[in-house]
């Protein structure tokens, strides 16, 4: 039987997606139930994380929803229907809530109200009306451009047609789910699959009459644009659509704190079973308008809201082994081999164990009988340990003090951010002097986000590595190809495709080069601030010289812990020569400024102390919004300094001597009206 590759699955799978995708929302006609769909997903953004350089642009991570059908005329949605981030534990709505108060510079004191919206599992529909009249519906479509279903749409009950009132806005699009109850799905369960398909199936028929035959509902959550809304919060919003004719969730709360919106997810999952439609989470947004206007959208999703799934996806197996994973930072992680089980549809060998105080935490050992979850983690962890199983046979794991690839001490270093001995054990080796971390350095050099080399994937790293073809990055670039052609599996065909591959990606942008150094705690956001501060390579080579590695906390967006890695990187004298060589191979392009019209165009700024009810990035993000730049130190280049609580001394005194304009924050904010 022919060995599969990694690439070959990962397509094989994105087009079993593609087949369905097309079933479902083109023809009303699923191939496969909604458990065996959601697991295919969950595979192929599975495989993304395992293997980064195979995301395409099908992938379910990019994607919202599906391109509108070629049954029905097509229109845009004036604000997109974006996709929702998802939290399956207290821990990620912890993570949500803390990324909220960061972004709005808040500490946890600041009570945020949220409205907790079950969420139907239906499909999403806009409704726009005119002058109090339903002018037109769109399905959701791929997020930007919809069907046009507005007949059909009109044969639902419980949308308005016409709206009298002397509060409704002269334009607005209201948006919610079309469902169907389950009770009468049992009369229809003969033509549908499940009761979301037959609202799907129904809702998308050429001819209106046939939709009207079906007993659909509507029930109404929020707006895209409007004109003439005169409410600032969604309380007051569910209140106004109940006004106007709409049906709104009967389970819709309104709360504050974690403890209680978990209180609350407990209580409603308890009624999941009991209600009349299906729901499979719910709906956290924030209350308040103004908050979520500030907050904005981040990607395909808003930063202000997430969806809490409901769990499910669990099993029961055995520990076999522990292992020991190395990353590119030196990370060990445990992983633990488990008795193959399906979950949710996928074969699971592998759950991770993340670090050793879990371990510790969970009394996990070798030969524990073990509830596994997936939940909506793409990685399987193990939930809890059933001691009642336990064996006497069942051994303790001791994790290694030593690395298992270079045997050099394994340490737990100190957090600068948290203050605290981080729970991760790291290989205290410099880079490049542990095999390991080697092969996972260059992994990440040439994925997807990095220099993304078609045909170059990790298989093919390992296996160079194992040949000694390549020990560094710049390796890459002077492969002997004459040798590759004798290998076996590959030939001349094969080794030129690599070649054109390999010299197609020697032109580079600036961020791109920087996040493929693989340097720790410099994601590809970190990567695009230094590649903007920095503007060119020559510029940021300069650091393995000049040794000014605080001036970095300049940059909005770069903290402590940034520094020290680059500070770490740029010391080791390994890190320097692959600099110098990868700079004679390649053509790493400045960073580009991106000229547009705006309030504070050419104008730059710069920030000292804390503002009040503001975050330095929000503040970084309307200026650029508005064609300002930011700059990150004093010079006769700045042209205002805002001044905030406990400013920088130095930094006035020196904005002083340029004469440059000082303002608070309430006089940049007026700057924006």
């Amino acid at each position: 039987m022919k060995k599969i590759s990694i690439q070959e699955l990962y397509s094989k799978k994105i087009q079993l997606l593609k087949k369905f995708n097309k079933l479902y929302y083109d023809d009303s006609n699923p191939g496969i139930n909604d458990d065996e769909y959601d697991s295919l997903k969950i595979e192929i953004l599975s495989l993304e994380k395992k293997y980064k350089y195979l995301r395409s642009e099908n992938s379910p991570s990019i994607t919202v929803g599906h391109r509108p059908s070629k049954n029905f005329k097509k229109d845009f949605h004036k604000v997109p229907m974006l996709s929702l981030s998802n939290a399956f534990s207290e821990e990620d709505l912890k993570n949500f809530e803390r990324r909220i108060l960061n972004y709005l510079s808040e500490d946890e004191n600041f009570k945020i109200s949220y409205s907790a919206e079950p969420k139907i599992d239906g499909i999403s529909a806009s409704l726009i009306y005119k002058d109090g009249v339903f002018v037109k519906g769109l399905s959701r479509g791929d997020g930007k451009e919809g069907e046009d279903i507005t007949e059909n749409l009109k044969t639902i009950n419980d949308i308005p047609k016409f709206i009298k009132s002397k509060n409704f806005p002269n334009e607005i699009d209201v948006r919610g789910e079309v469902f169907i109850q389950n009770s009468d799905f049992e009369k229809l369960k003969h033509k549908f699959a499940n009761p979301r398909n037959a609202a799907s199936g129904s809702l998308r028929q050429k001819n209106p009459e046939d939709t009207k035959k079906i007993p659909l509902k509507f029930i109404a959550y929020t707006y895209g644009f409007e004109r003439g809304l005169k409410v600032n919060n969604q309380s007051d919003y569910l209140k106004q659509l109940g006004s106007w004719g709409f049906k709104t969730n009967p389970l819709n709360k309104f709360i504050t704190g974690i403890k209680n919106l978990i209180k609350n997810y407990n209580e409603v999952e308890k009624k999941r079973a009991n209600l009349d439609f299906d729901i499979d989470g719910i709906v956290y947004k924030i209350n308040d308008f103004n908050l979520q206007k500030r907050l904005g959208n981040v990607a395909n999703a808003p930063r202000w809201a997430i969806a809490h799934k409901f769990s499910s996806n669990k099993g029961v197996s055995k520990v076999l082994e522990i292992d020991i994973q190395i990353g590119r930072t030196g990370a060990l992680t445990p992983v633990a081999k488990i008795n193959p089980i399906n979950i949710g549809g996928v074969l699971v060998s592998n759950a991770t164990l993340h670090n050793e105080d879990e371990i510790k935490r969970k009394d996990i050992r070798i030969g524990d009988t073990v509830i596994v979850e997936r939940a909506g983690d793409v990685i399987p962890h193990i939930l809890s340990v059933d001691i009642n199983k336990r064996s006497e046979r069942s051994v303790k794991f001791i994790f290694p003090n030593n690395c298992p690839s270079c045997g050099s001490k394994a340490i737990k270093e100190f957090n600068k951010s948290t203050k605290k001995i981080d729970a991760v054990r790291r290989c205290s080796s410099e880079d490049y002097y542990c095999d390991k971390i080697s092969i996972e350095k260059l992994k990440h050099f040439v994925s997807k986000e990095a220099f993304n080399i078609d045909g170059f994937g990790k298989k093919i790293v390992e296996g160079f590595w194992n040949l000694k073809l390549i020990k560094f990055p710049q390796d890459i670039f002077k492969l002997d190809y004459d040798k590759i052609e004798q290998l076996e599996g590959w030939g001349k065909l094969s080794v030129e495709n690599l070649k054109y591959s390999i010299n197609q990606k020697k032109n580079i942008s600036l961020e791109r080069f920087i996040f493929a150094l693989g340097i720790r705690h410099i994601g590809l956001e970190n990567a695009k601030l230094l590649s903007k501060h920095f503007r060119s390579f020559s510029n940021f080579k300069k650091l393995s010289k000049l040794n000014k590695f605080d001036d970095l906390l300049n940059i909005d967006g770069i903290g402590e812990t940034q520094v020290s890695s680059v500070e770490s990187f740029f010391t080791n004298k390994i890190n320097v020569k692959v600099l110098d060589e990868l700079s004679s191979v390649l053509n790493i392009k400045n960073a580009s400024v991106k000229k547009v019209n705006g309030l504070l165009k050419g104008q730059s700024f710069l920030v000292t102390g804390k503002l009040n009810g503001i975050s330095r990035a929000e503040v970084k993000s309307l200026i650029e919004e508005n064609s300002g730049n930011t700059v990150s130190s004093v010079s006769n280049k700045l042209d205002y300094l805002i001044v905030g609580e406990k400013p920088t001394k130095r930094k006035i005194a020196s904005a002083k001597e340029f004469k440059i304009k000082i303002i608070d924050q309430t006089e940049f904010l007026k700057m924006l009206n």
